[in-house]
Formats: C-alpha cells, structure tokens, sequence
C-alpha cells in the first residue's frame, strides 16, 4: 500500500526529508528483516538504538526510515533522496500508529480482551479464549504460551516473551479478521503498557487480576510498574476488578469512569461477581457464583481455588460483551486446562505432576498451598531464580517455598549471560538454616526436573513452577528448545523400560 507519511498526523511527524509517500510492502523494527519498500522504525530499547541500524535497513530495501534523532537523520538524508525519513519525537507511538494503518484498522472488527496482573495473566486470557469461543464468539489468543486463532497455534516467532511489538499486534489481528475471528484475547504486561505495544487502539475489556512487585529490573520503583499497568484501563470502554487484590483494584475504580463488573471471594465484598464454596473433586472443582441476587452451582473441569477467580474474571470479560449468563453457564463444563498453568499429568504408581509456571513469590506460596488439597504422599517442589529477572526477587523464592515441601528442588530458568550457579546461590540466600526440608540443586531447568522426578515416589506430587517462556530456555541471547512434558514423558519411559 502507499503510505503518505504527510496525511498521518497521528505519528506526530517533526520533520519528513524526502519523497512525501512511498509505496510500502511492510513494517520494521528489525534491520536484519527488512524487505525491498519497506518502513525501518529505529526502536530505541534497553541493550541497543536502531539508528545505529539505518544503513543496514536502507540495504536491504527500506525505503522509509522512522526515528527520532534529527541529527543521524541530517547527516545522511542527502546520501539516500529516493527514501522518506521521517522525524519523530517517540517511535514505539509512531510504530503503533503507522501499523494500525498499514494493517487497515483491524482492530475495529475485534472485540478486544486485555488482562494485566502480576500473576494470572495467561490463564485468564486463555479462559477468556477458550470461553469465547465456547460461546460462539471465536477468539484469539497473544500471550506467554503463543499466538492462537479461535482454532489453531500460529507458528510466528514471537518478539517479547508476553505481549508482542505493536506492529506484530496488529498483524495478528488482521489475521484473526481474515480468518473470521470476532475477538481478541491478550496478556498485557506492565512493559508494554510503557513501550506502547498496545498503542492506536482501545480495549473493548481489560481484567485486573492482581498487583505485587514484580519487573523491578525494568521499573526501578513499584510506583512506576503499578503507573504503568492503570493504563491499560484508561485505555478500555469496560473493565473488570479484583476487589480482593488491595494492591491496585480500589485504584483502578477512582481512575476510571468507564462500565465496569467486580469480583471478589468474600461474602461481605458487596462485589458484582462472588465466588465461594469451593470443593475439589477428581474431575475438577464445584463453586457457587453469586450474581444479580441470585447463586449458582457450578462444577468445571479445572483445578486450583485461585482458577476459579480467573475463571470468574473471563465470566465478567463475557458478560462485558453480550454474553447472556445462560450461555454462560452452560458453557462452563466444557473448559479445558491451560497449557502451564496448573497443568496435571497422572505419572505411574499414582505420581501427579504439576506443571504451573509461577515465577513470583505471591504465585509460588498460591501454588504450593493449592496442591497440598490434591490427595498426595509428599510434595517434592522445583523452584528458580529466573536469570533474566532480577537478582532481587530470587531469594524471596526459596524463602517462600520453605517448610511447605519435603523436598525443594532449585535451580535456574534462562540464565542468560549469568553464572547458572551463581543465580542458584543467589536463591539459596534464601533459606534459612538448617534448612527446613531436604534442598537440591541443578544448573540448568532440565537437570533438575530429572532430579525432582528422581525425588518422587509412589503417591507423591511433583511440582515445577517457574518461567520456561516460549518452549525454551534463553542461555547468552540463544532460544535452546525446552520441554517439561518430553522430558517427563522420557524420564517415565526409560524407567519402565529398566523394570522390564
């Protein structure tokens, strides 16, 4: 399509050197990707400036350049006058603006599901996914564990491991359009919030899960990180609350002004959307939802306590759109579990392994107490320090964790450019001492689910929390494939066969 970088006043142009409109075949943010009548937008980030990348994109085809350093930009236009640059005073706004039109306004064709929290953001944007298109809405999905259609997982290499760039935002739902998806369901994190990856359009729902520290190595302070997430629902026509999250939900309610539904587990919460009673049984949990006076019985194949309140946040992001109650309810038994997130496999000799990816303390002590209602012999828990994280959080985890397992495995999940061992001692500050239970130790994700396999015995659970994003491990700026099932399924495989 042609762009007329003159007839876009959205991007806040300063200056444009060069041709006005240029005929354009994608946008950028990657030198190393651009194609011929392409757009190249120099993304300023934490480790790198993409104005150091301007010659490279313009090699490799990019006849417009979007930045905003005015002086590379006068110190080259003259070498290049068949490209557009074009002077911007922020690019990440100018990149959302610019791809919401390339990609024709797709967005508008979606209704558009948004959830932040610091925990809980990919099982309730998959709730959400799953439950809409149960209910005849088909939906998609951009989160932690890919990118979805109403019906399959798209093979796109994700650019951040939660919420993609804006540009990959909104070619994923001319996508969903193209292929008669109506909604939208995705994980908003605080970081995209400040990066405006979700820029150049509105939410027709955000869902507020909860708030505790959390990024510390990107915000610096709580204040910023919690400053940053009450965007998301100035930034929305509707929202749903947490009432039991004091961190943030009252917050939320004297910033906006917009339709909105709560939901709490407390009785007295005087709250939209109650849910309470909660028993276990093998196939799932039974609850009672109480709303509009009225309470509801309702049994769904999921596990954990804490689910129930994702699940009741998906109810109100479908109530929020239309979605009669009836259909609702009806549709609730069909729910599926969330890849990740308290995820059982039935191992042999009645062995259960939990697979929950939580990587907070507040998730992690959530976690631990849910499995404990799981009939079990003894607990055996892995837990890291996430090496691209920060340092600080991680002896918090094992301070968290102890006393509530009988065997603590710790180790490290994308270690990065660190010491593995190093981020494992950093974890182990956490303890006390003597240690309250056995502790053992593994440099990397995959040697230490063999060992707390090795731990279990008949009866027992298993739980790995933690971060594997994306289905790898990010060892020095590399994506090494990583698997949690394949690795149980070998483990269990190669011990019946050494019985036989």
């Amino acid at each position: 399509m042609y762009i007329q970088w003159t007839k876009l006043p959205q991007i806040n142009a300063l200056r444009i050197y060069g041709p006005d409109s240029q005929e354009t075949t994608g946008i950028f943010y990657d030198s190393r990707d651009v194609k011929p009548q392409s757009a190249f937008f120099c993304i300023i980030g934490e480790e790198t400036d993409g104005h150091l990348y301007i010659e490279e994109a313009i090699g490799n085809g990019a006849t417009s350049i979007v930045g905003s350093d005015l002086h590379k930009f006068v110190a080259i236009y003259d070498a290049y006058p068949h490209i557009t640059f074009i002077v911007v005073q922020d690019s990440r706004h100018a990149l959302a603006y610019t791809s919401a039109e390339y990609y024709e306004h797709a967005h508008e064709e979606l209704i558009k599901i948004g959830v932040t929290g610091t925990n809980g953001k990919t099982t309730v944007s998959t709730y959400v996914r799953d439950l809409f298109n149960l209910v005849g809405l088909p939906c998609g999905l951009m989160g932690t564990n890919g990118i979805f259609t109403s019906k399959e997982k798209l093979n796109i290499k994700k650019s951040t491991p939660t919420t993609p760039m804006s540009s990959d935002v909104h070619s994923i739902f001319r996508h969903l359009v193209n292929v008669g998806d109506r909604a939208a369901s995705m994980e908003v994190s605080s970081i995209a919030l400040d990066q405006y990856r979700v820029g150049a359009f509105e939410f027709d729902v955000a869902i507020h899960t909860n708030i505790s520290e959390e990024h510390m190595e990107y915000h610096k302070t709580f204040s910023h990180y919690k400053a940053c997430k009450l965007r998301l629902f100035k930034q929305a026509k509707a929202s749903v609350i947490n009432m039991d999250d004091e961190g943030m939900g009252r917050d939320i309610l004297n910033s906006i002004d917009n339709d909105h539904l709560t939901y709490s587990n407390q009785m007295d919460s005087h709250a939209d959307l109650i849910w309470t009673n909660v028993e276990h049984f093998a196939e799932g949990i039974t609850f009672d939802l109480y709303i509009e006076d009225q309470v509801h019985h309702l049994a769904v194949p999921i596990y954990g306590e804490f689910n129930v309140g994702n699940l009741v946040a998906a109810i109100g992001a479908a109530l929020l759109s239309d979605v009669a109650l009836e259909t609702i309810i009806a549709a609730l038994p069909k729910m599926t579990q969330v890849e990740g997130r308290f995820q059982v496999i039935h191992g042999p000799e009645d062995r259960k392994i939990v697979l929950d990816y939580a990587h907070t303390p507040v998730a992690l002590d959530a976690m631990m107490a849910a499995v404990k209602q799981l009939p079990h012999h003894r607990l055996i828990t892995l837990i890291t320090g996430i090496g691209i994280r920060d340092f600080a959080k991680m002896p918090k985890m094992a301070k968290t964790a102890q006393g509530k397992a009988d065997v603590l495995v710790v180790s490290v999940d994308h270690p990065g450019y660190n010491d593995p061992w190093e981020v494992v001692d950093k974890v182990l500050t956490g303890f006390s001492e003597p240690y309250l239970q056995e502790v053992l130790t593994a440099p990397s994700r995959k040697e230490a689910v063999i060992k707390a396999l090795e731990a279990s015995l008949p009866g027992d659970i298993v739980l790995l929390t933690s971060g594997c994003i994306n289905g790898c491990q990010i060892v020095k700026g590399e994506y090494i494939p990583h698997s949690d099932e394949d690795i149980i399924e070998d483990y269990f495989k190669n011990l019946q066969l050494q019985a036989k």
